[in-house]
């Protein structure tokens, strides 16, 4: 795997995730859920947030907090611009990808790595309300009284290696995405 593969794939983990999905017991209208969710996210034209990413890794004590601005347009356009602690900028459209970390730059396509074009499907299945279709996940949906939950574990081999499971956690009110964890490891 490449240098920058793994750095990509290590802005997208945060390894913080619901155990036992407290609060949470399986959605009691699947059919009900999939529709709406797939209706909001297709008049979901673009979406623009700040976000907090926190990682913990079992080599070190505190977790590492990262700070930046997201931004998505429909058909698949994606940009990640880190700016704390240090800055680093990360724009997904279509199958290319362009990163800056520093002064260098690094162009490529999503087609050259299968690993990162099931990543790059994530985030967009995440914004398009497309994640239950995934076929390289096993899915179950978890309701609270506020917010679903959207569990997803890898059936694939890469994916596998990975992650452990993905957690995505929807707003209710509106069906928006408002946390993605990834939990690594097997």
């Amino acid at each position: 795997m490449s240098r920058t593969l793994i750095l990509i794939i290590s802005l997208f983990i945060a390894t913080s995730i619901f155990a036992q999905h407290k609060g949470f017991s399986p959605v009691a209208n699947m059919t009900a859920f999939k529709s709406s969710f797939t209706q909001a996210a297709q008049k979901t034209q673009s979406i623009k947030s700040d976000f907090v990413q926190e990682k913990n890794l079992a080599m070190l004590s505190d977790k590492i907090v990262s700070k930046g601005k997201f931004w998505f347009k429909k058909n698949n356009m994606v940009r990640m611009e880190y700016t704390n602690p240090f800055q680093h900028l990360m724009i997904l459209n279509g199958d290319k990808v362009y990163i800056k970390d520093g002064q260098k730059e690094n162009k490529m396509s999503t087609r050259s790595n299968k690993l990162f074009q099931q990543i790059n499907q994530i985030m967009i299945d995440c914004m398009q309300g497309t994640t239950l279709a995934n076929k390289d996940f096993k899915t179950r949906v978890f309701e609270s009284k506020s917010a679903y939950l959207v569990e997803m574990v890898p059936v694939v081999k890469g994916l596998k290696d990975l992650f452990k499971h993905i957690n995505v956690t929807i707003d209710k009110s509106d069906y928006s995405v408002n946390i993605i964890e990834m939990k690594t490891g097997k």
